[in-house]
């Protein structure tokens, strides 16, 4: 991570940096993002064997440090934010891209990026390329602070919803029985899951997933029941799962 403008963020390449440690253990940046945001910029560009010691503290929300005389834990309930490239040169099926790169280079790319860390990432978006005609329209988008207020909103909700609960705050820390009590879903939007779960050769730990955006989705609509277009659309941030990506 780096900023230039942000003496605290630095370069992380070794576990160290990011997970914390030394004689004396020292938090790493993944604690330091305690309750706030870790941004990651060019994603594979991360030696492997880094990005993997995240996966723990992701699900976790605290990360343990042992050495022979004593254990520290740190707490780590951060949100992971990271963006990449699509490929080595920049694009990916553009077949009017100046740069191409070979099958062998996008496998070498993208592989630093495991299966079981993806999995614990709720949304993955693909940015495609904003033609001119859309740039130059006057046609004006929903504004920050309308989107702000109805983030708030839900946020609210979600507050109302674990009022009971000390370790649960917000949909993203449901455990499975919450999932299972607060994303009911009707035989048709089972179905729809079912479908994509097959096709797309989803995991557990996905499905799950999916179903939390889609409470935020049915939250953010003011929604009580989580119905099939909350799930086809948290579907849809699944890029990195559909076929063409990362094999």
């Amino acid at each position: 991570m780096t900023d230039k403008n942000n003496t605290h963020t630095k370069k992380i390449f070794t576990n160290v940096a990011l997970v914390g440690g030394g004689s004396y253990p020292q938090p790493g940046e993944i604690s330091l993002s305690h309750n706030g945001v870790l941004f990651l910029d060019e994603l594979p560009e991360f030696k492997r064997e880094v990005l993997e010691v995240m996966r723990q503290p992701l699900e976790d929300r605290e990360v343990t440090i042992s050495r022979a005389k004593f254990t520290v834990t740190y707490p780590s309930s951060f949100m992971l934010v990271a963006s990449m490239n699509p490929s080595p040169g920049g694009y990916f099926n553009d077949p009017d891209a100046p740069v191409t790169s070979s099958p062998a280079e996008m496998q070498r790319y993208l592989s630093k990026i495991s299966g079981p860390l993806l999995d614990r990432i709720d949304i993955h978006i693909e940015v495609t390329p904003v033609p001119f005609e859309k740039l130059s329209e006057d046609r004006k988008s929903e504004s920050s602070v309308e989107i702000r207020k109805r983030v708030t909103e839900a946020r609210v909700i979600q507050t109302k919803r674990f009022s009971e609960s000390d370790s649960v705050h917000y949909n993203a820390q449901m455990n499975t029985k919450q999932i299972r009590k607060y994303c009911v879903l009707d035989d048709a939007s089972k179905t729809l899951l079912k479908t994509a779960m097959e096709r797309l050769n989803l995991s557990a730990r996905a499905y799950d997933r999916i179903l939390k955006v889609s409470r935020t989705i049915a939250d953010l609509e003011g929604s009580e029941d989580v119905n099939g277009s909350h799930i086809s659309e948290a579907i849809q941030y699944r890029s990195l799962d559909r076929e063409g990506w990362l094999g």
